[in-house]
């Protein structure tokens, strides 16, 4: 049985996805070797296999850990005791946030996710749907209630948001003029200005 640990205390599957990320980040997922993975993470191929299947359950663990705690936080603002407009403004400055703190992790999947088995990305396309749904269950709250305006269907308004998320990859550069959470805020603003009646 492969270690858990190494000296310092660190998983080795958060080594492996640690080491994982980097190399796919730098040089590509598909320029990026298994063998490269194991020696910058400090394993062997057997403890790499123990935790992931293959190089294409470490492409999709890269995104699938930060969808969780994404949809995790939405979860949290959706249910919170608070009008559905402070609670929609949260959740949609929220995964601006989770997203430039995770850019790497999101960058290497909007371009590499083709390189997914089938299964694998319909099992994405599933989890994502999820949360933009819950996402979309606001927007619709809020409209239902005469809080936000109905002019735009709420589909467009959740496309319209992140599809901005979705693109910080491009643009965004840690040490810019705005800080992760002013771009939040104003991401989360013009969503609501959008949205108002």
């Amino acid at each position: 049985m492969p270690r858990t640990t190494d000296g310092d205390g660190t998983p080795v599957p958060q080594r492996l996805l640690a080491a994982a990320t980097r190399l796919f980040a730098e040089q590509g997922y598909d320029r990026t070797s298994v063998q490269e993975i194991v020696e910058a993470a400090g394993v062997t191929k057997g403890a790499l296999y123990h935790y992931f299947g293959s190089k294409d359950d470490l492409l999709h663990e890269v995104y699938a850990r930060v969808l969780r705690i994404q949809q995790e936080r939405l979860d949290a603002f959706a249910d919170a005791d608070a009008p559905v407009e402070e609670r929609l403004r949260g959740a949609a400055a929220d995964v601006v946030v989770t997203t430039i703190d995770n850019l790497d992790d999101a960058s290497i999947f909007f371009r590499s996710m083709h390189h997914l088995s089938p299964e694998k990305l319909k099992q994405v396309r599933a989890e994502r749907r999820r949360y933009h749904e819950r996402f979309r269950a606001l927007v619709e709250e809020g409209q239902k209630k005469g809080v936000f305006s109905t002019a735009t269907p709420a589909d467009l308004v959740v496309d319209y948001h992140f599809g901005s998320v979705h693109h910080l990859s491009t643009w965004y550069r840690p040490g810019g003029p705005l800080t992760p959470q002013q771009v939040a805020d104003h991401l989360a603003d013009l969503l609501l200005r959008a949205l108002r009646p």
